[in-house]
């Protein structure tokens, strides 16, 4: 038998208030809230992917390749000295700092990437855990995961008044749902907005750009490096600081994203947002370019700040493309 839900304070003007009639307890319901009507609404689905195949033929041929180049490289730094302490005494020994100092390097190459995968990997376990959280109801679930996202965002100083009203709340609250949903309008606010604004920026800009770039080439180019460095700015937004390693793998993610909701197509179509506007018949071939490839644009950063994001989109509505690209129409800037 399921057990009775604990107290909740709600309006009984909420739009998002539903009311249910009881049902006979012959079977155990769970109920999942339909998403919002944003274009980046975050999906239990999209969550919970599946789990790749392992594939030990292909582990082991990287492994072995990975080996003997390691080993090749070894031996030739080791030749190298060799000859080099053959040649003359004090060459050998310069040769022996350079290499200390490389493997120096090396080891905090690896592990500021090491760090920078784990906070990525924290990041999204966090966001899996708010999501199962809300799901379930569970307070006990919803107060670890305040608990790590205050921790995250300890050093952030645009959160530290959400953070004092957070812990000042947050025993207030008694759903684990309510206290998920108290934590994103405290802590997220401001750090959505900010995302916002950097997606609207740069597509404003590659629409700039390849509007009078004389060639196709530069704008795949253009597009291609303002939305690798969207892509990282908002990961620094929302505490993610990817390395090189993490950065590849964030591609990834958003372009996994990208995928599942129907890439440029998801929720507003390009062509609904030309004609929607009155203005298809006005812009120049060139003008028209521009435009779509900031639309792009946004449509990368609405995949990023999904992926990037360390809770789901529940109390607050996802950013769709009009609010982001809107002023590549308007004239205005998104609010």
């Amino acid at each position: 038998m399921q057990p009775p839900r604990r107290p909740a304070t709600f309006r009984l003007d909420d739009p998002e208030l539903i009311l249910q009639e009881a049902e006979p307890d012959t079977a155990d319901l769970l109920i999942e809230p339909l998403p919002q009507n944003g274009e980046i609404a975050a999906t239990s689905a999209v969550a919970t992917a599946t789990a790749p195949r392992r594939r030990p033929l292909a582990t082991l041929f990287w492994t072995s390749l990975s080996g003997l180049v390691s080993l090749g490289f070894g031996l030739a730094v080791t030749a190298l000295v060799e000859d080099l302490f053959a040649r003359s005494q004090w060459l050998g020994w310069i040769g022996v700092g350079l290499v200390v100092l490389f493997v120096l390097a090396l080891v905090l190459i690896i592990g500021r990437e090491l760090l920078a995968l784990r906070r990525l990997g924290r990041i999204d376990g966090l966001r899996a855990r708010a999501e199962a959280a809300v799901l379930k109801d569970d307070r006990a679930l919803a107060l670890g995961v305040v608990d790590e996202l205050v921790a995250l965002y300890s050093t952030v100083p645009a959160t530290a008044r959400g953070r004092s009203s957070l812990q000042q709340h947050r025993g207030e609250v008694i759903d684990g749902a309510d206290l998920v949903h108290l934590a994103e309008r405290e802590l997220m606010t401001g750090l959505d907005a900010e995302a916002r604004r950097i997606v609207s920026n740069a597509s404003k800009r590659v629409a700039a750009i390849t509007a009078v770039a004389p060639r196709a080439v530069i704008d795949i180019a253009v597009v291609a490096a303002t939305s690798a460095a969207l892509i990282r700015g908002i990961a620094g937004v929302y505490g993610g600081r990817p390395g090189t390693i993490g950065f590849f793998r964030l591609i990834r993610h958003v372009l996994a994203h990208l995928a599942v909701t129907g890439g440029m197509a998801a929720g507003e179509s390009v062509i609904d947002q030309l004609v929607g506007h009155g203005i298809a018949a006005k812009l120049s071939a060139r003008l028209g370019e521009g435009v779509i490839n900031g639309i792009l644009t946004a449509r990368i950063g609405l995949a990023a700040i999904a992926v990037c994001r360390p809770l789901p989109f529940s109390a607050r509505e996802a950013p769709t493309l009009r609010d982001v690209a809107g002023g590549l129409f308007e004239g205005k800037k998104p609010g």
